[in-house]
């Protein structure tokens, strides 16, 4: 099996659908030419060959008048093109793969959604020249545009075949980078797929108003957020660090506001200072912020969460 892009520099969009093809199709070959006959005996094509027909693996959209799109209007450029076809796929082998969990096919199309409108689109968006990704020059698009052989690799390396295995290597280790994202999209969307039963299930103390979640590394705050509103503070016991946390319940998932905050009296404070303002002898810290804070027992933290439901009643 054979993946043909084209040759010369290389983009996100182009870099993104070949990663995508080679997660599903491990065994292809990855071929860089702008050669008619190669690219038309290709079994992909991607982002070359002014076509696009996926029954045929055919995934360009620099052809005249093409004009596919999102339903909410983003252009399609190569990576939206593949993700768009072969996206659940891709999911559900990254989630076997990295969580050892097989995904529903609803599952695995709601996620590939979900990664198109994080990700996906704006690599399309940078592409077609309707939009940066990210302000500066650290955007996804901008990062592996850096992977690109500038005129001094050039100048070193030569130009010729020598200049093409370059980069070709650079364009494998853009891919990888890529794959890691992708994975990494996906690792986090299952665990929080997976969380929401043990936030569901977890110990509700103080009258509702407090929950308790044996290990704090699960995803907690969407959950909370939608199903719970009655509760004000999460304590948590960090396993990797072996302490105790509590955390408080931002209003949404863009902002900072919380539903309630530590009191003021414990902001930036550590070790004894905290311990003398609390009366918790293992209190560890409070961030200045007054979103979290430790302490090394679970006794410790529950008094704390205590003691900051009462600083609320006063």
């Amino acid at each position: 099996m054979m993946i043909v892009t084209h040759s010369g520099k290389f983009h996100a969009d182009d870099a993104w659908a070949v990663a995508v093809l080679k997660i599903l199709f491990p065994q292809a070959e990855v071929v860089r030419t702008r050669d008619t006959e190669r690219v038309e005996a290709a079994d992909f094509a991607v982002d070359v060959g002014g076509i696009w027909d996926p029954a045929t693996g055919r995934f360009d959209h620099h052809q005249k008048g093409f004009a596919g799109a999102r339903p909410t209007g983003v252009p399609y450029a190569s990576a939206g093109l593949v993700w768009k076809e072969f996206g659940a796929r891709c999911v559900s082998a990254l989630a076997a793969a990295h969580t050892g969990h097989r995904l529903s096919d609803e599952k695995a199309v709601e996620m590939a959604h979900s990664i198109d409108a994080d990700v996906v689109q704006y690599l399309d968006l940078s592409d077609v020249g309707a939009a940066k990704n990210a302000p500066g020059g650290y955007g996804l698009s901008a990062v592996v545009s850096g992977f690109n052989p500038n005129w001094l690799d050039e100048q070193r390396v030569g130009y010729g075949d020598a200049d093409d295995a370059y980069r070709l290597s650079q364009f494998s280790r853009a891919m990888e980078l890529l794959t890691d994202i992708m994975a990494n999209a996906v690792k986090y969307r299952v665990g929080a797929l997976l969380s929401v039963e043990q936030v569901r299930q977890a110990q509700v103390l103080d009258e509702g108003r407090v929950l308790f979640l044996e290990n704090g590394a699960v995803p907690w705050s969407q959950v909370v957020r939608r199903e719970m509103p009655k509760v004000l503070f999460v304590i948590s016991h960090n396993i990797a660090e072996q302490r105790y946390m509590i955390h408080t319940i931002p209003v949404s998932a863009d902002s900072f506001m919380a539903r309630a905050d530590l009191p003021e009296a414990w902001a930036g404070l550590r070790d004894a200072q905290l311990a003398a303002v609390t009366g918790v002898d293992d209190a560890g810290f409070c961030h200045n912020g007054r979103f979290i804070a430790s302490a090394k027992s679970y006794e410790g933290i529950r008094r704390m969460a205590s003691l900051a439901l009462q600083a609320l009643e006063q």
